[in-house]
């Protein structure tokens, strides 16, 4: 794959070329601070001590040694297969490995769904000793699953989400790693499925296909709350903030992108206070259905091989392992069959980012200069925006949050098509759904910080510009309207901009009104807001 016709190479070699998806990753790089664990925010990256002699194979931007060609052998119902002696996973995920070299690894499961496995897998230990699992097993299988939620073991999960649909070959990568590490705790041999198995310890009382729907749930749930939702908080924070700064500077509308009658500049971002406030609460609206959790309808829904209250002991444990309520789905056969739950969710990210697109254009457009736009903003200054023409700058935050949005739309668009293909009793594009909210969520999440940080906290008005272009509109003469009539007035603001007049100019010299009578209505300060009601007597 990675080498011409003419090129060959040593066994050891090949075995490290075998698997892209062995390079190490760093929890802290990939994974937001507020998802991770304590005990890995401040955990170093890993480090090897080079080799005396190494022989380098550069593919894509990640670099090899025939260090990783040692290997254990492992063994599923497709008979053996070498696995990297250092890594915990087995054959099943190594098959995964060489059966899906799509994009690895920049497509790998995101950290949040490998989290999400150490918790369910670790809340399943607990309740599988109530039901016949030897505690022993069960402890190590506990411990072996806090470190795979911690991310301590975040690079024995190699595989991407183009896999099975169903998401089996990473519920097995989770079940095999777990399985060896528990082994490894109680003093047995990486691989030897003794004496703890993936599948009949690990995976007791589950399928694949109601444990990647919980996961799924686990990971989105804890995601929304803890990044999504706190980031979207602060922006809207901010913005009001600017909002009441700006409450009583009046300043020219537009509609149609057309010059309409006077608002204050507190209003005009009162609106976009409003679109985030209905954001938040559209989002905390899609949780109750992603705290339902599919975890005890196994392979079709009908819960075959658990027990009963078994489904509901896994919701009430997960639920005191997270500190957030989760309970298990009223019905398992649309929780296997349907995700109905994360479409609803990524439309409600959809919606926010249309919000922001919106936000982020009329910023971008009042900020438009600086001397030969509408210039009514002024936005920090970051960094120089051409590579050809000095001194200029760009609204750069701006353009990338809208760009992040534009990603957004097209995530909505496959997440939905993926949400209708719940054929009988499964779907199977449960990879690609989740990957697609969790991507929308962090980009939102990370695009509003910055917004916030880089352009809205820096954002100032320019007073004498708004003020200048206030002088120079025709609207308002809309407040005339109720004096000398629609057809006077329309004539006036036609006359002033057909001959270059002010409308004062205008309406004197059409004689539609006294100068005292227009001094007296055309004031900007009186048509911001709805008037008392006064009956003509």
């Amino acid at each position: 794959m990675f080498r011409s016709a003419a090129t060959k190479l040593r066994p050891a070699e090949a075995g490290a070329l075998r698997s892209l998806a062995h390079a190490k990753v760093n929890p802290s790089v990939i994974c937001a601070r507020s998802a991770r664990p304590l005990s890995t925010i401040n955990r170093q990256p890993t480090k090897c001590t080079p080799l005396k002699t190494q022989r380098f194979f550069q593919t894509r931007q990640f670099t090899f040694t025939s260090r990783m060609a040692s290997t254990r052998t492992e063994s599923d119902a497709f008979g053996e297969i070498q696995v990297p002696s250092d890594k915990y996973w087995g054959a099943q995920t190594e098959r995964s490995l060489e059966n899906f070299r799509i994009n690895q690894p920049q497509d790998r499961m995101p950290p949040p769904i490998v989290r999400a496995f150490g918790i369910l897998k670790g809340a399943a230990a607990t309740v599988n000793m109530k039901y016949g699992l030897d505690p022993k097993l069960g402890k190590a299988i506990q411990q072996a699953a806090e470190e795979v939620a911690s991310l301590k073991l975040v690079d024995h999960f190699p595989l991407v989400v183009w896999q099975t649909g169903s998401g089996t070959q990473s519920n097995m990568n989770a079940n095999e790693v777990i399985s060896n590490r528990a082994i490894e705790i109680l003093g047995g041999t990486m691989g030897s499925k003794k004496p703890v198995h993936p599948n009949d310890h690990v995976n007791m009382s589950a399928s694949s296909n109601d444990t990647f729907p919980t996961v799924m749930h686990i990971a989105a749930v804890l995601d929304f709350e803890e990044s999504l939702l706190p980031a979207l908080a602060s922006l809207r924070d901010a913005l009001k903030k600017k909002s009441e700064q700006w409450e009583s500077l009046i300043k020219i509308g537009r509609t149609h992108l057309q010059d309409a009658t006077p608002l204050t500049l507190g209003q005009e971002f009162s609106g976009y206070v409003q679109q985030l406030d209905f954001g938040i609460e559209r989002i905390k609206t899609s949780l109750p259905r992603l705290k339902m959790l599919a975890q005890g309808g196994t392979a079709v829904g009908t819960g075959i091989n658990t027990y009963k209250g078994f489904a509901e002991d896994i919701a009430s444990e997960v639920s005191k392992m997270t500190g957030t309520d989760f309970i298990t789905a009223p019905n398992k056969f649309e929780a296997l069959a349907a995700h109905d739950a994360i479409v609803e969710a990524h439309g409600q990210l959809n919606t926010l980012a249309t919000s922001l697109f919106k936000i982020a254009q009329d910023i971008r457009f009042l900020g438009s200069g600086p001397r030969c736009g509408l210039g009514e903003l002024k936005l920090p200054e970051n960094e120089p925006g051409s590579s050809i023409m000095p001194g200029k700058v760009n609204p750069t935050q701006c353009e990338s949050l809208t760009m992040v949005c534009a990603q957004v739309f097209g995530n909505q668009a496959a997440t939905t098509f993926a949400g209708s293909q719940g054929n009988f009793e499964l779907n199977v594009f449960k990879p690609v759904m989740i990957r697609n909210l969790l991507h929308s969520s962090r980009l939102l999440a990370d695009a509003m910080k910055s917004f916030e940080k880089n352009l809205v906290a820096g954002l100032e008005a320019d007073e004498k510009r708004i003020s200048s272009i206030m002088s120079e509109s025709l609207m308002l003469v809309t407040c005339l309207n109720p004096v000398i009539g629609y057809d006077a007035a329309s004539k006036t603001a036609k006359h002033a901009h057909k001959n270059g007049l002010t409308l004062k100019e205008a309406a004197l010299e059409l004689k539609v009104i006294s100068e005292e009578d227009f001094d007296k209505y055309v004031r900007p300060e009186l048509m911001i807001n709805p008037k008392e009601y006064q009956p003509k007597l």
